[in-house]
């Protein structure tokens, strides 16, 4: 979070990102060191103090929106520097259509095989009216026959999960007190604690999904691409 090769540190390029959407009151960093909250407040970002101990980033989301007099809240990871705002905006505008969704999500086509076999590449199922019915690190759908033109075609069959969350902020506070699932706890992934809930996740499907600072090799990516605009 705190590299800074472009000349700022990457946490406040992800901070001016997030300002880029249209939708949201505010921006707020959720910081667990104070080493993030002084870069945060040198840049002039607001930041909140969190729990170390915070299980997840949820628990540590939820923390912050309880001192929140807001509807929705959305968490955006700190290592999404190239996150565009308009994805911000897609996430909430799903919760203000779909009164029954509590939380909401983005998607985007998988076009290569090897993506969808990368169990870091989480797939998400959802149905006719874009709300998810499964999220998994193995290929879902699978198909009984292959062949390679089922990733060519239009409607896609396959869509990886982008992990950014919009959620309802009274769902998001209870949401904190359910301990993890089984099948969360098998796959890995805390979006399955509410579907094994019964409750609704909607899902938009955007274009192309923004390229996450994992790996020093992927900053290193970034800073390249950062001097070439």
């Amino acid at each position: 979070m705190l590299l800074c090769e472009t000349g700022k540190p990457l946490i406040q390029h992800t901070y001016e990102a997030a300002l880029r959407a249209t939708t949201p009151c505010g921006v707020c960093v959720a910081a667990d060191h104070e080493e993030i909250a002084i870069a945060v407040r040198a840049f002039g970002g607001l930041v909140e103090m969190t729990n170390p101990d915070c299980a997840s980033g949820t628990d540590r989301v939820a923390e912050v929106a309880r001192g929140l007099d807001v509807d929705i809240v959305v968490n955006v990871q700190g290592d999404e520097p190239e996150l565009s705002g308009e994805a911000i905006d897609a996430a909430v505008r799903l919760l203000e259509d779909d009164p029954s969704a509590v939380m909401s999500t983005l998607a985007t086509p998988i076009r290569a095989r090897d993506q969808l076999l990368d169990p870091s590449c989480v797939k998400v199922v959802f149905d006719a009216r874009r709300r998810a019915m499964y999220f998994s690190r193995s290929p879902v759908p699978c198909a009984r026959q292959w062949h390679d033109g089922l990733l060519a075609d239009d409607p896609p069959h396959f869509h990886q999960h982008i992990g950014l969350y919009a959620y309802r902020r009274d769902f998001l506070l209870s949401l904190a007190q359910v301990p993890p699932s089984p099948l969360e706890k098998l796959e890995m992934l805390e979006q399955l604690r509410v579907l094994e809930m019964g409750r609704t996740i909607a899902v938009a499907v955007v274009p192309h999904a923004a390229l996450g600072i994992d790996t020093l090799h992927d900053y290193q990516a970034f800073v390249q691409r950062n001097r070439k605009r």
